[in-house]
């Protein structure tokens, strides 16, 4: 785990009034539970893989290197569809059999009823929200995908303690606009230049908090100082509407430049910014 970077004189003392937290692969491990999910769903011509081919699959369908998601944050796709399409090329490279029509519906199926059971929250986030309620500090959830969706996720991960959630029809817009993380700071009753933002998407959450006046924390769970982040450069695309896993266009992009905002390698991380308990 790296050691945080230097913390800027805002994040002193007792500044921070309360703390908002990104969702997928922040607090809930949903990149894992996509490989659990895509191993689970029975597949005949992907019964010859072994360990190695499985983990480039997996990764192939995760990382989504054709942009599929961004196309769906870009309305040219169905949320459906993004999921097929993706599908669709991490299998071209390990089998010649098709991909179409009632195999895609069936796929995608069983995709949705299992990735549920897969949903974990890090092991990090129950004693971080403990020091949050010994310090009578609030804390909510800033997401960019429908509030619904997300209140089951958090659910299904053990997070019903997390009781205010903003998504993306909350409000009508979707991060990085400046209007869903103030919207998540007046609802846990904070100040939003004292509200600490913490996210796994260096751009999205964490200069995207920063530049809504925010306190923008990168969570680098990875330690690589590269840019991982489960939600899209896109997503002020994103459908009011909406319904799935915003975590599903994660990817690695080239190394960051000097962080501009503060980086921690885990939520225990966070404390450092917080006031003492009194």
């Amino acid at each position: 785990m790296p050691a945080p970077d230097a913390q800027p004189p805002a994040l002193r003392g007792d500044a921070v009034e309360g703390v908002l937290f990104d969702i997928d692969d922040t607090l809930v491990d949903l990149e894992q539970a996509m490989g659990h999910t895509l191993q689970a769903i029975p597949d005949p011509a992907l019964s010859h893989l072994g360990d190695d081919d499985w983990v480039r699959y997996k990764a192939l369908y995760t990382t989504d290197p054709q942009r599929h998601y961004d196309r769906f944050l870009a309305g040219e796709l169905t949320f459906e569809e993004q999921r097929v399409h993706r599908i669709r090329h991490a299998r071209a490279g390990f089998t010649p059999e098709p991909f179409l029509g009632r195999v895609a519906e069936a796929w995608v199926r069983a995709y949705e009823q299992l990735l549920p059971q897969h949903v974990r929250a890090y092991d990090d986030v129950v004693p971080l929200l403990d020091a949050l309620d010994a310090r009578g500090i609030p804390y909510g959830a800033v997401s960019n995908n429908v509030h619904d969706y997300q209140r089951a996720k958090l659910d299904r991960a053990g997070l019903r303690r997390i009781r205010v959630l903003v998504g993306i029809d909350t409000v009508g817009v979707a991060k990085p606009d400046p209007g869903i993380y103030r919207e998540g700071a007046r609802l846990i009753g904070a100040t939003p230049s004292r509200t600490l933002y913490v996210g796994d998407n260096r751009l999205i959450d964490a200069v995207g908090a920063r530049d809504a006046g925010l306190i923008g924390v990168w969570l680098d769970r990875a330690g690589t100082g590269r840019q991982h982040g489960t939600d899209s450069g896109s997503a002020t695309a994103v459908p009011v509407g909406a319904v799935g896993d915003a975590g599903e266009s994660a990817r690695e992009g080239a190394p960051t430049a000097a962080p501009e905002v503060p980086r921690i390698g885990g939520l225990a991380d966070v404390l450092q910014f917080l006031p003492s308990v009194r």
